[in-house]
């Protein structure tokens, strides 16, 4: 498979009722809510890629983090289930989604958890995070499933965040970012640099020299721009409110 797709869901009519986790509960205003994702829709088509929509799941608030619903190595999806069990109902229209995009498809299954957002891909490593929402068991099945690709599996602990994404993302040229305060350990990786804000930690990478971020961490955008890349921003303040960050919002195919 040689393609450029990102799997998206739009946000539905009970998103206010997401869950909040980590961060003040707030007011969520889903109007605007469906406009910012709508600007995110715009930012990936506009760097070139094609956006296969998700089947909505209006009973389930947190179903535009799609992110959490699947883990997609080479032609193999894996099928999580969410440590959340309020969000289990948002995987059969993603697995149904990958299936018809001629992916493979295997299952997280119980005892196991895992959620998406927890497992940081860079080329053959996995860090995947140990945390409120992913344990061992699921860690463990993700590995058996990912054997056939010779992928190393890290796990990392997570206590002071939701995901192991929600502290730290990995720039093209390995060097992973982070937020300190919700890093717990910083020696997972073989290359580390702290960034000023709590959104300076998240990044979608759209190509080996353009990265997404929210507008949330200008400072950060900046330190990256200083390094050479090309950053977009968008406003996602409304999916902030609910613990989300830019990769929530998206799974990138590039198999």
């Amino acid at each position: 498979m040689h393609r450029r797709l990102a799997i998206v869901r739009r946000p539905g009519p009970r998103l206010a009722e997401g869950l909040v986790t980590f961060g003040e509960p707030a007011a969520v205003d889903l109007d605007r809510a469906r406009a910012q994702w709508d600007c995110y829709a715009d930012a990936m088509r506009s760097a070139g890629w094609q956006l296969v929509e998700v089947p909505s799941a209006d009973d389930c608030p947190d179903a535009v983090f799609v992110e959490d619903a699947v883990v997609v190595y080479g032609d193999l999806a894996v099928i999580a289930r969410p440590g959340a069990e309020q969000r289990r109902g948002e995987i059969k229209e993603v697995e149904r989604t990958v299936r018809d995009l001629g992916y493979r498809v295997a299952r997280i299954s119980r005892p196991g958890t895992l959620d998406g957002g927890d497992v940081l891909k860079f080329r053959r490593t996995a860090y995947v995070g140990l945390s409120s929402r992913t344990n061992g068991a699921g860690i463990q099945q993700l590995a058996k499933h990912l054997s056939e690709f010779d992928v190393r599996i890290q796990a990392v602990p997570v206590e002071r965040a939701l995901h192991l994404k929600s502290a730290a993302t990995i720039l093209p040229d390995g060097t992973a970012i982070g937020w300190d305060p919700a890093v717990d350990d910083r020696e997972a990786f073989e290359s580390y640099q702290s960034m000023p804000e709590p959104a300076g930690a998240h990044t979608v990478i759209l190509d080996a020299t353009h990265l997404l971020m929210a507008a949330s961490a200008p400072q950060s955008a900046e330190l990256l721009r200083a390094r050479g890349y090309d950053v977009s921003t968008v406003d996602i303040s409304e999916f902030e409110k609910l613990d989300g960050c830019v990769t929530c919002l998206s799974v990138r195919l590039r198999g």
